[in-house]
């Protein structure tokens, strides 16, 4: 039942538009295989071939070390009301980070979130879609703006130091390729 493109078509763009999560999926060579849930419109398909989607502070950075190491990645998107469909991506992805020059353009074009931390691009060599029959139906009530709240009350020096302790190593060991100082991080 899956099937495969070489690029997202109109009709793929339409369906990811309309999902509020999707998930990523990387992995180093060795060490553990990460899956992260991510919403808050944090998403956009830039063409055909390629899509960014905007980071926040979390309670790791397992993306970002992952890609330091092994540049693939695959985004999940799953038909939670209406037909049932999963649509992935894959592709390589490099990240993009706040002290870069692409930064501002790209960060542009998303609502500003309190604590944006990267912004990574992937660039897709496959499109597969699959049957999502055992998708369960589910109601969206409504977006959480938990993480938000809690990034508004830090200070720029309690994110810096909450990023040194959390974000700088993947839950292996590796390296995020944040800056190794609080203060380099807030730069």
């Amino acid at each position: 039942m899956a099937k495969q493109f070489a690029a997202i078509s109109p009709e793929h763009q339409a369906f990811i538009e309309r999902q509020p999560i999707f998930f990523v999926g990387t992995a180093a060579a060795a060490g553990r295989v990460n899956v992260s849930p991510k919403g808050m419109d944090s998403l956009r398909v830039l063409g055909p071939n390629r899509v960014m989607w905007l980071n926040v502070t979390g309670s790791g950075n397992e993306t970002a070390a992952h890609l330091l190491q092994l540049p693939r990645m695959t985004l999940m998107f799953c038909a939670f009301e209406g037909a049932p469909l999963i649509l992935r991506l894959y592709g390589a992805a490099r990240m993009i980070q706040p002290d870069q020059a692409e930064w501002v353009d790209l960060y542009a074009q998303f609502p500003p979130l309190p604590a944006a931390r990267q912004i990574y691009l992937l660039d897709i060599d496959l499109v597969q879609t699959s049957c999502g029959m055992a998708v369960p139906l589910m109601d969206l009530r409504e977006g959480r703006e938990n993480l938000n709240e809690v990034h508004r009350k830090l200070s720029d020096e309690q994110l810096g130091d909450y990023r040194q302790r959390k974000n700088a190593q993947s839950i292996d060991g590796f390296s995020t390729g944040l800056p190794e100082s609080a203060e380099a991080l807030l730069s």
